[in-house]
């Protein structure tokens, strides 16, 4: 019954158009009257207690410092290396998307502010070309899932406070998977691509390679810093944000001389809209957890998962059935924000290192951004390409299939897929 009086509430509101994040303080509310009784002062508690959190203030950091780098330059910059790299042979610029993904993905660590970015410099140039326009939105869409899974990531921060998983771990965690995933990726569009009548670009002489490299340089060694600084423990999540605000400050104003005072005052007022809504959808979950917590909820989805707790093999796979399932209605933010609590107990009690599950899980909520009818970068894609979602949704298929095997590959072989993390993480 408490399960049946939470999701009713939550599913109500949403379904109402009622924002998540006041859907879920609904729900906590509906829990409360049932559980015995409206308390305001263990409401508005609960309600500080989401958002304080020192982890936390990591994300208005990494937002900013990745507006920044948007409007600093730094994407033309690693556009134009990848370009000079790779551009001249067969798919090329397809390549060169990828590469400039997963380099932008370790600055910005948001899927939706990379595929608006990117999307509108390399589908314009690649339909130019000859590439199929459908084909070319659809492979922008499914690499940006690497900006959540790439540190820095806000997810995986989120995720890290809920579970009370260290973040660092996380971060480091992510690496291998999105490499996995960019391989995947290349080997996909190499056999789609063939289709298409694009002519490749023409080679970069060494020397224009050379000068389109050290530009980029600058971009490069911000995630290249931010690592090395979490790994060797030189600073926390939180302090690396702060890094990365004042390098991205620093190159933007001074290296790259495109970041004006006016475009920082657009940045600053725009990541505060977009971490404010982070941070409320937070602190209203802790609301939910808290008393999702009191009615046993968690106890009760161990009890529901208890025939698999023997097999962590089959415990993440059916985990990762329901996550792919509500990740179709439910953005990321919220599906690791109520899930999380829920899941974490089973997950304990099977044995399942809570780091792998931490990075296996939100690959797995991420690809809720490439489905319809959320499909939040599926629509931003769409949007960017100038294309409908039924056009985007015939082609993307196989980018999905792609990313379904290594979400399989990684659960069914965790020991294999794995030893990355044992190496970022020890």
């Amino acid at each position: 019954m408490t399960i049946l009086i939470f999701l009713a509430s939550l599913v109500g509101g949403i379904v109402i158009g009622v924002p998540i994040a006041f859907s879920l303080l609904f729900s906590g509310m509906m829990l409360m009257f049932y559980l015995g009784g409206f308390n305001s002062q263990i409401l508005s508690q609960n309600l500080f207690n989401g958002a304080d959190s020192f982890s936390m203030m990591a994300i208005p950091f990494f937002v900013v410092a990745g507006d920044l780098m948007n409007r600093g330059g730094l994407t033309g910059k690693i556009v134009e290396a990848a370009t000079a790299l790779v551009g001249h042979i067969r798919g090329g610029l397809g390549y060169v998307a990828i590469i400039a993904i997963l380099l932008f993905a370790s600055l910005v660590g948001s899927a939706v502010a990379s595929t608006a970015a990117l999307g509108a410099i390399l589908i314009p140039m690649m339909a130019t070309i000859g590439y199929n326009r459908d084909r070319a939105t659809s492979l922008i869409a499914a690499g940006n899932i690497l900006s959540p899974i790439m540190p820095p990531s806000v997810p995986m921060i989120i995720f890290g406070v809920t579970a009370g998983v260290s973040v660092t771990d996380l971060f480091m965690g992510g690496i291998a998977p999105a490499i996995y995933i960019t391989i995947t990726l290349c080997i996909i569009w190499a056999i789609v691509s063939r289709h298409d009548s694009a002519i490749p670009l023409p080679r970069k002489p060494f020397r224009e390679v050379v000068r389109a490299t050290r530009k980029a340089v600058w971009a490069i060694l911000m995630p290249v810093g931010l690592l090395l600084g979490l790994r060797s423990g030189m600073f926390t999540p939180t302090e690396a944000g702060v890094v990365a605000v004042v390098y991205a400050l620093i190159i933007g104003l001074f290296v790259y001389r495109e970041l004006t005072f006016k475009a920082i005052k657009e940045c600053f007022i725009a990541s505060a809209k977009a971490s404010a809504a982070i941070m409320f959808l937070a602190a209203a979950a802790m609301v939910s957890s808290w008393l999702m917590t009191i009615g046993n909820i968690p106890r009760i989805v161990t009890d529901l998962l208890h025939p698999f707790i023997d097999s962590p093999m089959l415990l993440m796979l059916v985990i990762a059935g329901l996550v792919l399932l509500i990740g179709t209605s439910m953005d990321v933010v919220p599906t690791i924000l109520i899930l999380t609590p829920v899941l974490m107990p089973a997950v304990k009690q099977a044995g399942i290192n809570p780091v792998y599950f931490g990075v296996v899980f939100i690959i797995t909520c991420v690809f809720g951004l490439l489905t319809p009818p959320v499909g939040t970068v599926l629509n931003v894609a769409a949007s960017t390409g100038k294309i409908n979602m039924e056009r985007i949704v015939r082609k993307i298929w196989p980018f999905l299939l792609a990313i379904i095997i290594v979400i399989l590959m990684l659960i069914v072989f965790p020991s294999t897929f794995m030893l990355p993390l044992e190496f970022f993480t020890k």
